[in-house]
């Protein structure tokens, strides 16, 4: 096998992440392009298992953006993964279907359980692992994937469908959000998340390490106060100052979405979905006593590509 390039489409509740690649004779392989496109599938669906008219529309679009782009760059092979907005919507498989009738792509559906092995496999390629557990959290639209684990793998491993999306649409939360219904959500977490904090106390983590849009933006909002030369597009990890993160939480959660919108670094398509992220992040710091908290631009996409490297051998 020569140069063999791949494109890689994840397809998010909100986002659908495109990689593609060119894999080298000696199966390491190169990033020619990354790009994301907000299809939010989710929106006005999530709550209700069904994926609107309005969203199929906005993702089989966002497809095509990603089909325009992958065009020029003479692909091989294009994989498509799709998990929790797909996967928990009754007519997941009529966008399934669509997308294979009128765009030619294969879409297949990952379970939460093999998404998070596939965040691991993609974190554990830039962010030094030894000994210690670091806890792996992966932030999406409809679903959250927690991972515990160390140099020798994965210790324990789950898919909690608590997305930011999910989220929003369950709350509907005022703008700015009341301390009420921050309470609701956190009472929320912490009925959901039980079997984490009891995995926690048999695999002990003092580190946090987010993989998803809510992790990047966090770390571009505070790299372009903190670090205005720094190009944060060159870095697969970050780690996010501890006092200054838990400044912008409280800057954000009190804010209201005018406001965040010119906050530099922040993405527009994520102005409302940062809140329920910054209270998700805020909850785990303060529950299992976190200490250090990194942000990792590897995830999903990337871990895929190792796969389908290893698939290969």
């Amino acid at each position: 096998m020569d140069h063999n390039r791949i494109a890689i489409i994840d397809l998010g509740t909100n986002t659908f992440n495109l990689l593609i690649t060119e894999i080298n004779p000696n199966k390491s392989y190169n990033i020619l392009l990354e790009s994301k496109y907000p299809a939010k599938l989710g929106q006005g669906g999530i709550h209700k298992s069904t994926i609107t008219p309005e969203a199929m529309e906005r993702g089989i679009d966002a497809l095509k953006m990603h089909l325009i782009t992958i065009s020029e760059y003479q692909v091989d092979s294009i994989f498509c993964f799709a998990t929790s907005a797909i996967r928990s919507a009754n007519n997941g498989h009529v966008f399934v279907k669509r997308v294979k009738e009128e765009l030619g792509l294969s879409i297949r559906i990952i379970q939460g359980d093999e998404e998070a092995q596939t965040i691991f496999d993609g974190v554990k390629q830039v962010f030094p692992l030894d000994e210690n557990h670091v806890l792996i959290m992966d932030i999406g639209g409809g679903s959250i994937e927690f991972i515990i684990a160390n140099r020798y793998g994965v210790a324990w491993k789950r898919s909690f469908e608590i997305g930011v999306t999910r989220l929003l649409e369950q709350f509907t939360p005022s703008d700015p959000i009341t301390e009420d219904e921050i309470k609701a959500i956190q009472k929320h977490l912490k009925k959901e998340l039980t079997s984490l904090c009891e995995a926690v106390k048999k695999f002990p983590v003092k580190k946090l390490v987010g993989s998803s849009g809510s992790f990047d933006t966090l770390a571009a909002i505070l790299s372009k106060k903190y670090y205005p030369l720094l190009d944060i597009s060159k870095l697969s990890t970050m780690l996010l100052d501890h006092e200054r993160l838990l400044r912008l939480h409280s800057e954000l959660i009190a804010s209201d979405s005018d406001h965040r919108k010119v906050i530099p670094g922040m993405e527009p398509h994520r102005v409302d979905s940062i809140i329920p992220a910054c209270i998700i992040i805020q909850y785990i710091i303060e529950e299992l006593k976190i200490k250090e908290v990194w942000q990792c631009a590897f995830s999903l996409k990337e871990g895929a590509i190792l796969q389908i490297i290893s698939s290969q051998l």
